[in-house]
């Protein structure tokens, strides 16, 4: 059976990601709304995953010292 990668791999962290994702948005100056977003340019997006990964290996980092 194949699959496409798009999965979560801690399905429990869904509503954790998601507001951080809004939260790494308005950080950044794009502005998200609720629902569907595919609207917004490949830069900001970016400018989101981008972002919110590098937070995450901050934390993680922070959390080995």
């Amino acid at each position: 059976m194949a699959t496409n990668g798009n999965y979560k791999a801690v399905p429990e962290a869904t509503d954790a990601l998601n507001k951080f994702k809004y939260e790494v948005a308005n950080e950044v100056g794009v502005s998200l709304k609720d629902g569907y977003n595919g609207n917004i340019s490949a830069r900001d997006a970016g400018k989101i995953g981008g972002n919110m990964v590098k937070k995450l290996i901050q934390q993680a980092e922070s959390q080995l010292k």
